[in-house]
């Protein structure tokens, strides 16, 4: 159950995030509104990314693909 909780929580994080650019670079930027446990466990696997202080964190091309991934899965059912 945990599996499953960590990754809708990343396609949520995915799915409410808008982009902004910074130094010619677009990213994906999100609100820290889930669970510290399961947003400290995205940060260790490289899916999402920013400072502990910071009311938002960002997503990490590894993080985009994964949630594009679970979009197929939990989204696109047939």
């Amino acid at each position: 159950m945990e599996q499953i909780i960590k990754e809708l929580t990343l396609l949520l994080i995915y799915l409410t995030s808008w982009q902004e650019e910074e130094f010619s670079i677009k990213i994906h930027r999100s609100w820290k509104g889930y669970p510290f446990e399961i947003l400290n466990e995205l940060q260790e696997e490289n899916y999402i990314s920013g400072s502990k202080r910071a009311k938002s964190v960002f997503m990490t091309r590894e993080g985009i693909a994964k949630a594009k991934e679970l979009m197929t899965k939990y989204v696109n059912k047939k």
